[in-house]
């Protein structure tokens, strides 16, 4: 029997950050997929997490994690989908350092993704973005702020993950307005900022250093 845990070590702290150049995102999505799944079996299995051995993370083990990820956490396909992506990135990683698990490793890489539906966003009307932006409290600094976020989304299209992830570096006022968004998969773009995106944010700092200041 082979222990499970040095693998997902390596894998987490090792394979996805520095061979693979994964994102932050990326791998703390994977540690978390792996948290939900090492729950499952030391619950199936009667054991601890640290106990588990790989030949224990077979394909009827994992058959039988979505059921708990739906009756437990009230998951979906989409949240299964990703689930799955890390463990058979995990196994693709396993079947070159453990040639006797080959054939638990095909058997997992060949279960399939849920299917899901793909729903028709509707885009906002002008009055609407308008609406949303002018709702911050421009009286106070939270509102300022909130106010210059909306901003930087909308003239960007940013994913929530691009907007947590701007630093005050990534952003250049001079001579012209524009931002770094760091994107999934270490992509990089350098956006240009519309003339009322760069004065919300202009708001933003000048009530910031005020706030400091007092």
């Amino acid at each position: 029997m082979i222990p499970l845990a040095p693998h997902i070590t390596e894998f987490v702290q090792q394979r996805l950050p520095f061979e693979r150049g994964a994102s932050v995102n990326t791998c703390e999505s994977y540690a978390y997929a792996f948290k939900l799944l090492l729950e499952f079996a030391s619950q199936c299995l009667k054991t601890r997490p640290s106990q588990l051995y790989l030949e224990q993370i077979d394909a009827p083990m994992i058959l039988s994690f979505p059921d708990y990820l739906e009756k437990i956490r009230h998951n979906g396909a989409n949240s299964w989908n990703t689930r799955l992506a890390a463990v058979k990135s995990f196994m693709r990683f396993v079947e070159y350092r453990v040639p006797s698990a080959l054939e638990q490793v095909r058997q997992i890489l060949a279960l399939p993704l849920k299917r899901t539906e793909s729903r028709l966003v509707s885009h906002l009307t002008q009055q609407e973005m308008q609406a949303i932006l002018d709702a911050p409290n421009p009286s106070d600094w939270f509102g300022i702020r909130d106010r210059a976020m909306l901003h930087v989304c909308f003239a960007g299209a940013l994913r929530a993950s691009e907007l947590v992830g701007l630093c005050i570096g990534d952003l250049n006022m001079q001579p012209y307005a524009s931002v770094l968004i760091h994107g999934k998969g270490r992509r990089q773009r350098c956006l240009p900022l519309w003339k009322e995106t760069a004065s919300a944010l202009r708001a933003a700092n000048t009530s910031h250093q005020q706030s400091v200041n007092r």
